[in-house]
């Protein structure tokens, strides 16, 4: 009698084949070899004017702006914050943006909230009616507002001036008319991805509308304030057409207006004024680097609705 044998199992490799390596596309190194061409771009006009702030203007202006150097120093950048006394300016340049940034965000929530939350009629117009005001150039209403702000009044205590021109009120005002409707675009539409759930517990609750507007509903649009706060900051520190219209006093020019004092009558030192530029633009670059998040975030803010 014979017995069945199994057949033997088949033999196994002792090695695994290696993984197979996904080497990029064509296709996607092109497009980083485009992101990269198109970020070089934009970063070589600072890069040039970081390289020329550390020549001396005789060795730029015998070799050239492109030339390998023979002398590197800080001492532009010394000279160019004694020169123009920029902490003044700065100090100007907060004085505009802060009471700025602060009040068109609270207006703009005010507009949002009443435009995304609250059943009124003509919501929809009165949004279209803000973010058409962003449509207008700047340059055709500066006739208007110079002759406005020449014959509005203010009060002894508010400014030095006897009307609105030549004082902050008349640049934070135009600075805020011109970034609200942009804000209260962003906020309306962030608004109404909250759930309305949670106002109508409000409601029920007894809370007031003042109550749904500053416990509820404004503690839930932190991201977007803050994404807003940042790029509302960013623009009106580099603001130059409204403070050199509407200040004649060079006292209280911002920064950027104040760069004018580097320039001389006769001569002037486009190294000397690079450096200004530079150390103009180190805030902005630093609150970039800060709340790059925030940056991020606002360029998607408000794109879905609930």
């Amino acid at each position: 009698m014979t017995l069945d044998t199994a057949p033997a199992p088949a033999a196994t490799p002792t090695a695994t084949a290696a993984p197979r390596k996904h080497l990029p596309r064509p296709g996607r190194l092109g497009l980083h070899a485009f992101l990269m061409t198109v970020s070089l771009a934009f970063l070589a006009p600072l890069l040039l004017a970081v390289y020329a702030s550390l020549r001396p203007y005789d060795e730029t202006s015998e070799h050239g702006y492109f030339s390998l150097p023979k002398k590197l120093s800080f001492d532009y950048y010394q000279q160019a914050f004694s020169d123009s006394d920029m902490t003044k300016y700065f100090v100007n340049t907060l004085i505009i943006a802060v009471p700025g940034v602060l009040l068109a965000l609270f207006f703009a929530s005010f507009v949002a909230f009443a435009v995304a939350r609250l059943r009124m009629r003509g919501s929809v117009l009165l949004l279209m009616l803000f973010t058409a005001g962003n449509l207008l150039p700047q340059q055709v209403i500066v006739t208007p507002l110079y002759v406005l702000f020449n014959r509005i009044p203010l009060p002894y205590w508010m400014s030095d001036s006897m009307t609105m021109f030549d004082s902050y009120w008349a640049v934070v005002s135009v600075q805020i008319g011109f970034q609200i409707g942009f804000c209260v675009f962003v906020l309306a539409n962030f608004m109404r991805t909250l759930p309305q759930e949670i106002l109508e517990a409000a409601i029920v609750d007894g809370a007031s509308v003042w109550t749904q507007y500053w416990r509820i509903t404004l503690p839930l649009c932190r991201p977007a304030l803050a994404a807003l706060g940042t790029l509302q900051f960013t623009w009106m520190y580099n603001d130059f057409l409204w403070a050199l219209v509407f200040i004649s006093d060079g006292d209280k020019l911002p920064i950027t207006s104040a760069l004018n004092n580097l320039r001389g009558q006769f001569f002037t030192d486009y190294n000397l004024l690079a450096a200004g530029s530079v150390i103009v633009a180190l805030p902005t670059l630093l609150v970039f680097l800060l709340l790059q998040r925030h940056f991020i975030a606002g360029l998607t803010l408000g794109s879905t609705k609930g």
